[in-house]
């Protein structure tokens, strides 16, 4: 909790580290404006976003999450690859890795996991390949919710592009929030499975896991790839998942609405509806205004269900409408928002290291639900964090 308080305080109290995140976030966007380039030459006018002209004088035609948002995936996957065959990233990862295991007395893999993760998405265990097979129960916990607490580099593209036009830091917030939460992913999960054996890696610093490609311009085509199939992995999810929550609101609003009518209660019966009356509570506590407490607690239960993705998207479209006008709930949301934590998800990742570790697919099953439980909880703690830290007045705000 320490660490937190430290870097949220130098993100949002001190000049310096202000100064520091506007760069960060400026540097952003202007990755941002560099990835859309391939996308327009495919897309053309479908890859416009709305409000925007391109250089030959063609408007956009509105906004389309495939032709705007996905392919910014690609672009820093590729990016992300690029640092690796650089050594770069693999020396970043370990620098934050030491700090986890000198100050927190974790397991040198579970620190290099959680690392990783602030920076890339399920393929952060493959840095500790080698070592899967003999962790604890308790470090499979920690490296699934570190997993889902945080957001990958690329896909934090992806929500960057959703909502830089209602709020304009949010490159910086967002890459806060995925730092703030490593921390608070190791403190839910030792909660929620404790350390009881002793770890392969107690005490010793591990190197980063990696199969280096032999040339730049194949580490490109690689990390491209790999966003490739990370796009058609949510594209795939959203379908799916978007549909069957249609298919079961269906079914619980048309029961819900007799139960309703008969005995005279205004209940919101769909998925999303239940859930933020059991978020309701949380939401309150994370510091959310009374008033705005309602939609944003809804907000932050569907991204369970229906994925971040879609939980950022109603999020921005609140802003836009004027639903959710307090700027401290915005920034709130924004920050308990920053996860995968969500049931998809928890497929992904425990189906990714169960594709590793074949023969530990009975622990893994055994401490998925509470990783996902330990995720959802770090996630809410990062955003009483930022809540703690905020000011109506911070220029973070743009």
């Amino acid at each position: 909790m320490g660490l937190q308080f430290a870097i949220a305080a130098f993100i949002f109290l001190f000049p310096v580290g202000t100064k520091v995140f506007f760069i960060l976030n400026e540097g952003i966007v202007r990755l941002l404006e560099s990835s859309t380039h391939g996308a327009r030459f495919l897309f053309g006018r479908l890859a416009i976003p709305p409000g925007q002209t391109s250089p030959n004088g063609e408007t956009s035609l509105g906004f389309f999450l495939a032709f705007q948002a996905f392919p910014t995936i690609i672009f820093f996957s590729a990016l992300v690859s690029i640092l690796y065959f650089f050594n770069i990233m693999q020396y970043v990862i370990k620098l934050f890795a030491r700090i986890f295991s000198r100050l927190l007395q974790i397991s040198g893999a579970e620190s290099l996991v959680a690392a990783s993760n602030v920076f890339v998405g399920i393929e952060a265990s493959l840095t500790v390949k080698p070592y899967l097979k003999n962790m604890t129960r308790s470090e499979l916990c920690t490296v699934l919710t570190a997993g889902m607490a945080t957001v990958a580099s690329n896909v934090l593209a992806l929500y960057v592009f959703t909502l830089q036009d209602v709020f304009p830091m949010i490159a910086c917030h967002l890459l806060s929030a995925s730092l703030l939460s490593a921390p608070a992913a190791i403190i839910t999960s030792k909660l929620l499975v404790p350390e009881t054996e002793t770890p392969e890696t107690r005490a010793v610093d591990v190197e980063p896991h990696y199969e280096r490609e032999k040339s730049l311009f194949e580490a490109i085509i690689n990390g491209s790839m790999s966003g490739l199939k990370m796009i058609t992995g949510i594209a795939a999810l959203l379908i799916a998942v978007l549909g069957l929550v249609a298919l079961v609101d269906m079914i619980f609003v048309g029961i819900g609405d007799k139960i309703n009518a008969f005995m005279s209660l205004g209940i919101d019966w769909s998925i999303t509806g239940l859930l933020g009356y059991l978020f309701y509570p949380l939401t309150f506590l994370l510091g959310v205004p009374t008033v705005d407490v309602p939609i944003v607690s809804e907000i932050i239960a569907e991204r369970l269900v229906v994925t971040e993705v879609v939980a950022y998207q109603d999020l921005a479209a609140a802003i836009a409408e004027g639903v959710i006008t307090s700027k401290r709930s915005i920034v709130i949301a924004t920050y308990a928002l920053c996860g995968f934590s969500h049931l998809a998800s928890m497929a992904i990742f425990v189906g990714g290291l169960a594709a590793l570790i074949p023969e530990r697919i009975k622990d893994l099953s055994s401490v998925a639900v509470r990783s996902l439980v330990a995720a959802t909880c770090a996630c809410l703690i990062t955003a009483c964090i930022a809540g703690l830290f905020f000011s109506e007045k911070s220029i973070l705000l743009g």
